[in-house]
């Protein structure tokens, strides 16, 4: 049934799916890299919240602080000691590299953390309901809505007033004319793999919030869900990742309320038949974006 309930419930689930895609699309549109190292970022800002609370014993917000900061300390050194060592090697040399730093930073967690998962203490207004109207709904939904139009609103001012934002872009459209006229690639490919390790961490707030826990492969659900949601919206455009979010969280939602109880543990399966006839009829996602072959080199 279609009420607010629903409304607000679709909104809070698609924008978290927006941050995590806007995420992933950051780095490929400079690198045109799949980064599947990206879920890890979020899992290490997991366990960022985890050490913070449960260990440093430190204030809320500066746990909330101290975990995104983790995930784009983590995003930044991937980027300095693998990605970028092969950089000017071919496609297939960047995705298996980080394939590597996915499968280092789950056995470095593994090792030297626990295979279990950890309980992670949260702000008591994770666990708070609100009554809107009659909607009963969880106060971190109406917070990573807030939190998500705030991310979009502050980088969208990045991208367009900046100087930094408007190189970004410019790599991302033709990364070595960009070059050739003297904007550092370094500065452009870390600004972007920050900024992305930033949503990360952001994120991994509100996806730990669900559970209350973290463990080392907790990155490799939502790492699949922004994939999906960029191929849906369009791997060429930070807007199509943040409308291919949303879409993704509204087709889950109306999954959720209309297939049989006997079906539910099939609804990935249906999410994943959706992405077959997308990439079979719009391949370039719901927003074309700017498409180019170029690679940096």
């Amino acid at each position: 049934m279609i009420n607010l309930e629903f409304m607000i419930n679709t909104l809070s689930l698609g924008s978290l799916y927006a941050l995590l895609s806007l995420g992933l699309v950051l780095v490929y549109g400079i690198l045109k890299l799949v980064n599947f190292a990206y879920g890890e970022y979020i899992m290490i800002g997991g366990y960022g919240l985890y050490f913070s609370a449960t260990v440093l014993h430190m204030p809320w917000w500066a746990t909330v602080l101290f975990g995104i900061l983790a995930a784009i300390v983590t995003s930044y050194l991937t980027e300095l000691a693998a990605f970028r060592p092969v950089r000017t090697k071919s496609a297939n040399a960047l995705i298996v590299t980080s394939f590597a730093v996915s499968i280092f930073l789950q056995n470095a967690v593994l090792i030297l953390v626990s295979p279990r998962a950890r309980a992670v203490q949260l702000p008591p207004i994770f666990s708070q309901t609100v009554n809107i109207y009659g909607a009963i709904t969880p106060v971190r939904n109406l917070l990573i809505i807030a939190t998500t139009i705030t991310v979009l609103i502050l980088l969208s001012l990045l991208m367009k007033k900046t100087v930094l934002g408007i190189a970004m872009r410019a790599a991302a459209d033709k990364f070595t004319t960009t070059r050739l006229m003297g904007v550092p690639a370094n500065l452009v490919i870390s600004a972007a793999f920050i900024i992305s390790g930033m949503l990360a961490g952001i994120s991994s707030i509100f996806w730990i919030g669900r559970s209350a826990s973290v463990d080392p492969v907790t990155g490799a659900a939502p790492l699949l869900i922004a994939f999906i949601a960029t191929v849906m919206g369009g791997m060429h455009s930070p807007t199509g990742a943040v409308v291919g979010g949303f879409v993704y969280g509204l087709l889950f939602n109306v999954l959720s309320i209309t297939l049989p109880a006997s079906m539910i543990s099939y609804r990935d399966a249906f999410m994943f038949v959706i992405v077959v006839l997308f990439l079979l009829f719009r391949p370039e996602g719901i927003i074309k974006g700017g498409y180019t072959e170029e690679r940096v080199g």
